[in-house]
């Protein structure tokens, strides 16, 4: 979402501008209070849906009896069915997430990967089907078109079908929305890949392998952090994909010409 502004110009006069929209989500569970992040508004539920599976709260859409976006501004009620159990003191963001911050508080590689276990070996991704995805996923950054100020993520098949493309202003609140939507529809990630459009951090590869997904791509640069966790969680990380040339960090054998 994005709205018009006047701005003044180089020339000192008045301009009309788009910019993206900011506003905080809470995510409420069963009435207990869990996160707020701010984010650009817009697919909330899948929103919601993807935070409590990278964090751990559900491990599956059935386990969720519904998803209320529409009673309060800004919120995500989240109702579990009955009988379903979750530990919500294992939340890692608690009360306030910045759309720049993300996970700050998690304290290593270890605590998460010993809930996560690393991925098996395979699939296979050819090299020219990495290099034709971030031209697809400009292609559906309709937002970022009009106002140059958004984050995308996109998940594609192995043959690079893609599946889901979700647009916001913070970078891991994308990843939270095509998770989501990949949970809610029930969708297979094992053969998929996830591209985002800027640089990929450690909370990105933690919320990939949460979703399964064995490799990631990013268009900008890695960190020390998320090169680490892939290659101790078995995930294939690629970054600086502008074709024709790109980098693999980790998990090489899975990349073929």
């Amino acid at each position: 979402m994005d709205k018009q502004v006047t701005a003044i110009d180089a020339s000192g006069g008045e301009a009309i501008d788009r910019v993206v929209i900011e506003e905080p989500l809470q995510i409420v569970v069963d009435g207990h209070p869990v996160a707020v992040t701010m984010r650009t508004p817009g697919d909330d539920a899948e929103l919601a849906l993807g935070f409590l599976l990278t964090e751990g709260v559900v491990t599956s859409a059935g386990q969720v009896r519904k998803i209320d976006t529409g009673s309060r501004d800004n919120h995500a009620l989240v109702f579990l069915h009955d009988g379903v159990e979750v530990d919500l003191a294992r939340l890692t963001r608690h009360v306030f997430t910045a759309s720049s911050c993300g996970m700050c508080g998690k304290a290593s590689i270890d605590a998460i990967t010993a809930c996560l276990p690393p991925l098996p070996d395979g699939p296979d991704f050819r090299r020219e089907v990495l290099m034709a995805a971030p031209d697809q996923l400009a292609a559906r950054q309709s937002v970022f078109a009009r106002t140059g100020g958004l984050h995308a993520a996109g998940i594609f098949r192995a043959d690079g079908t893609p599946i889901v493309v979700r647009e916001d202003i913070g970078r891991h609140n994308a990843v939270d929305k095509v998770l989501g939507h990949a949970l809610q529809h029930g969708t297979c990630l094992d053969d998929c890949f996830l591209l985002v459009s800027g640089r990929v951090s450690f909370e990105i590869m933690q919320k990939a392998l949460a979703g399964r997904i064995p490799l990631v791509a990013a268009i900008s640069a890695p960190s020390s952090l998320a090169i680490d966790f892939a290659r101790q969680a078995n995930q294939t990380l690629v970054a600086f994909l502008r074709p024709p040339r790109c980098k693999v960090y980790s998990g090489p054998q899975r990349v073929i010409p």
